[in-house]
């Protein structure tokens, strides 16, 4: 994983490979383009870190590709913006939802954290999530919609670590080491946790877990009407409250509303084309 100022070096190859082939990516665009190669490639070679010319490349492809083409676009975000929606998601690098549900700059206020959590209302803890919500609700105005959008596990056994850290055995984890705040966090899932206990008691734990992936959005949206404002802008009808699980083995995104209760979920894509 390569962060802006810190870049594990255990992943220093597979980060030269992947800006390996960035680069002939790059070539072939500026010469579609019609862009001087040599030099944009000069000046990338300055800067011999992996981490670097990944971001460098990352960004050029983005100007050539998107900002460029795009100027209307970029001269009316340049102004503000009134995203619709207001988006919950996992800081999971393999599921962004920009990607997944296709959006576009300034279409989507995106909030992202460890399993896509929304805790209760408290100006004491988690202000982080509360200061996101209050602002893009009372100081942007704009946003119509609130989606908590988490990812599926389905088929991927390691990947499951924050329902499993909802399912814990005390005493097996007495043992371990415990973390400086996930083990905090995770605990705003706990109800999502008891609720599947008891509809699905004798189940399969990888079952459990999967139903808890999907309570814990449930969760998340009852825990949003304890924002005075999200609860103004529902009984206003500004505010549409929809749930979301995405399922990134068998690509497939299942999507349903929350009102009083929640609703049959729509599964996309609606038919199977392959």
């Amino acid at each position: 994983m390569t962060l802006f100022g810190i870049c594990r070096s255990e992943e220093i190859t597979m980060a030269k490979q992947t800006s390996e082939v960035a680069i002939e990516e790059l070539k072939k665009l500026l010469r579609e383009e019609e862009f001087k190669v040599e030099e944009v490639i000069a000046e990338l070679q300055k800067h011999d870190e992996p981490a670097l010319q990944r971001i460098i490349l990352g960004f050029t492809y983005f100007k050539i590709n998107n900002f460029d083409k795009n100027p209307d676009l970029y001269n009316k975000l340049a102004n503000g913006q009134s995203p619709q929606y207001l988006v919950f998601a996992c800081s999971d690098s393999r599921v962004s939802p920009t990607t997944i549900l296709h959006f576009q700059p300034g279409e989507a206020f995106m909030v992202r954290n460890i399993a896509n959590m929304v805790p209760p209302f408290n100006q004491l803890r988690h202000s982080g999530v509360g200061a996101a919500i209050e602002y893009a609700i009372t100081a942007l105005k704009e946003s119509q919609h609130i989606q908590d959008q988490p990812y599926g596990f389905t088929g991927t056994k390691h990947s499951g670590h924050w329902p499993q850290s909802l399912w814990w055995n005390p005493k097996a984890y007495e043992s371990s080491r415990r973390c400086d705040f996930i083990d905090d966090w995770v605990k705003i899932g706990l109800p999502a946790k008891l609720a599947v206990l008891k509809e699905y008691e004798g189940y399969d734990f990888k079952d459990q877990c999967k139903f808890c992936e999907k309570e814990s959005v449930n969760n998340s949206l009852v825990n949003l009407r304890t924002y005075p404002y999200v609860e103004r802008g529902i009984r206003n009808k500004t505010i549409r409250l929809l749930g979301g699980y995405y399922d990134f083995v068998k690509g497939e995104f299942k999507l349903w509303k929350h009102v009083t209760h929640v609703t049959e979920p729509i599964t996309i894509p609606l038919s199977n084309h392959q």
